[in-house]
């Protein structure tokens, strides 16, 4: 294969560990918990290293909303932990790709609840319980040899204000002369708070454990999943515009890290993660540069880089049965998107030729390609500063040459100082900077 000139390099897998995860969120954690319960869910999180974790705490459940919606706005967050309740007073808030977890109390942490009546002395029976599914409040009575019809349940229902659950408690009571209640909300605590005991049957630092950590492997998957690799093969319908289509891709900052080279006649083939060609076509929903190239493209995600192309020529083919420009994507495992349109988001930086980043290159003392991949990556950060060290990571370059390109970038006022941050514990902060190559655009 003739090698054209390429921008960047493709990463093709990562192997990192778990307590590698930094630089871009992938490592944060967001925790929403109850005031009540943030030394119980601390106490859980201790045991996984490796990651960061931010807090939304409430007191009242009228509050969850804004914390929910404080913690997705201040944090670059990876994944997301959250208990039932504020699951649903802010389930709408979560984005559609951010990966979650709800956390709920289990058949386990009710045993122990009657354990803990039992210890105090008294009886299993009557009682009213808040928030299990009456198959759990059957299991465990059926375990444990109670009177099933002297247990009152109110099961979870998402659109019930805690009035209504305090109001089941006390109609129970006041029908049985019940010593004590089962419940799950902080709320019904509050609200009976020196009238009637109340026993949190909480889930354990074990159970809230088990999902930190099924959770933190599923962020690791989805990350791993990102950096799979992948094929694009665009077609120019005439092979005179060929030449124009591949430049037109060398010049689009999202492409920047990607290997782009001629294929056949018509083609340009491109290389890169996964993740890449996602952001590139918002999702596979569209593809807006199609249009403008005058081409369709084919996508192809398998086992390999041969099965990958071989799969966007298959797409690519696909592709041009329609008489519109557009894309499809074919997989390894026989599943197929498409068609994806030209009339889809568009891309925030398309460029027709170099000549405004060149310009800016020469003036900033930089290669057109490096201040191609500085683009990307200023896009990638949504405004959030960067360290020296973080962006040689994303470059792979060596600290000390992040160094010296945070000065150049400084000195043809392309990034501006921010503030800094103490990374470790020992030594100096570390100073923050936030990319302005954009607005210099």
């Amino acid at each position: 294969m003739t090698r054209a000139p390429r921008v960047g390099h493709a990463t093709l897998a990562t192997n990192e560990p778990l307590g590698n995860w930094h630089g871009d969120g992938a490592d944060m954690i967001g925790l929403v918990v109850h005031t009540g319960h943030r030394a119980r869910f601390a106490d859980a999180a201790s045991t996984l290293t490796g990651v960061d974790f931010a807090w939304a705490v409430y007191q009242r459940e009228d509050e969850v909303r804004d914390r929910v919606a404080g913690l997705l706005r201040d944090h670059r967050l990876g994944g997301l932990l959250l208990g039932l309740v504020p699951f649903a007073r802010a389930r709408d808030l979560i984005p559609a790709d951010l990966p979650f977890s709800v956390t709920r109390s289990a058949a386990l942490d009710l045993a122990l609840a009657w354990a803990r009546a039992r210890g105090n002395g008294w009886p299993a029976t009557p009682v009213s319980v808040d928030t299990f599914a009456s198959e759990t409040i059957d299991e465990v009575a059926s375990a444990l040899g109670l009177d099933r019809t002297a247990i009152s349940a109110l099961p979870f229902d998402p659109d019930q204000p805690i009035d209504e659950v305090v109001g089941f408690h006390r109609q129970h009571l006041s029908r049985t002369g019940a010593p004590y209640v089962i419940s799950v909300r902080m709320g019904v605590a509050a609200a009976l708070d020196g009238q009637t005991p109340v026993l949190h049957a909480l889930a354990t630092p074990g159970t809230i454990r088990a999902d930190l950590h099924e959770l933190a492997l599923r962020i690791r998957n989805k990350r791993a999943d990102g950096h799979r690799f992948a094929a694009g093969l665009f077609l120019a319908r005439d092979p005179e515009q060929r030449p124009a289509l591949q430049r037109l891709l060398t010049g689009t900052p999202e492409f920047a890290d990607a290997w782009i080279d001629r294929h056949g006649g018509r083609g340009v083939l491109v290389l890169a993660p996964a993740s890449l060609f996602e952001t590139v076509t918002n999702q596979w929903v569209g593809l807006p540069i199609l249009s403008e190239a005058q081409a369709v493209a084919g996508f192809g995600m398998g086992s390999s880089a041969r099965l990958s192309v071989a799969l966007a020529e298959r797409a690519a083919a696909r592709a041009e049965q329609d008489p519109d420009p557009g894309a499809y994507l074919f997989t390894g495992d026989g599943m197929t998107i498409g068609p994806m349109g030209a009339t889809g988001m568009p891309l925030t930086y398309t460029y027709r030729e170099h000549g405004p980043l060149e310009q800016l290159a020469g003036r900033a003392g930089l290669s057109p390609a490096t201040l191609s991949r500085l683009t990307a990556i200023e896009r990638s950060l949504e405004g959030r500063p960067i360290s020296p060290g973080e962006l040689a990571r994303a470059l792979g370059i060596t600290d000390p040459s992040g160094r010296r390109l945070i000065r150049k970038l400084t000195v043809a006022g392309l990034v501006e100082e921010t503030g800094s941050a103490q990374e470790n514990r020992k030594g100096r902060p570390t100073r923050l900077y936030r990319l302005s190559i954009t607005a210099a655009l």
